[in-house]
């Protein structure tokens, strides 16, 4: 419970603020696990699949299809300098999101949550665009026969989670 000190105004509780605490603990596990499952899944597939090969993990519902993406999440595109811009939109919405991390109570862990699934997968995704010009790795391919939904990966999944959770905290 926040308290009031003696001019009225609200106190800050240890941890509430910052980087520190349990507030950081929780912020900074997800970060990794979200970077680290990504990092390791693209790692997997580029060494065990050629480029657009694809093997079906549950009949023709969920496949594998090796991909590079340059655009962003679910092959949204947006030109010739699609990496230059979704660079620089990363950077910033992760700046965006640090300064949201800042002021977000301890308390409100699903907020917390929903921040760092988004930053988790929006770093996943700038170490590809960092290190490829050909963009993103993309692998997960869900549908039916010719119905599919475009080819995605776990950033995608953490940014497009977080994004829901952290709408929802904010309603």
């Amino acid at each position: 419970m926040d308290r009031v000190n003696d001019a009225g105004a609200e106190a800050v509780e240890e941890g509430e603020r910052g980087w520190d605490g349990g507030k950081a603990r929780l912020f900074f596990g997800l970060l990794g696990a979200v970077i680290g499952l990504d990092v390791v899944t693209k790692l997997a597939v580029r060494r065990t699949f050629q480029l657009y090969e694809h093997v079906d993990i549950i009949g023709e519902y969920v496949r594998i299809t090796y991909i590079h993406n340059p655009g962003a999440a679910f092959g949204i595109e947006v030109g010739p300098y699609s990496r230059v811009i979704f660079l620089v939109l990363s950077v910033v919405a992760l700046a965006a999101l640090a300064g949201m991390y800042w002021i977000t109570p301890a308390r409100d862990r699903v907020r917390l949550a929903a921040i760092a699934l988004i930053c988790g997968g929006a770093i996943g995704n700038l170490i590809d665009r960092v290190r490829s010009a050909r963009g993103v790795v993309d692998f997960l391919d869900v549908g039916v026969g010719d119905l599919r939904w475009p080819v995605f990966n776990v950033a995608d999944i953490a940014v497009t989670t977080g994004a829901i959770f952290l709408a929802l905290s904010l309603w």
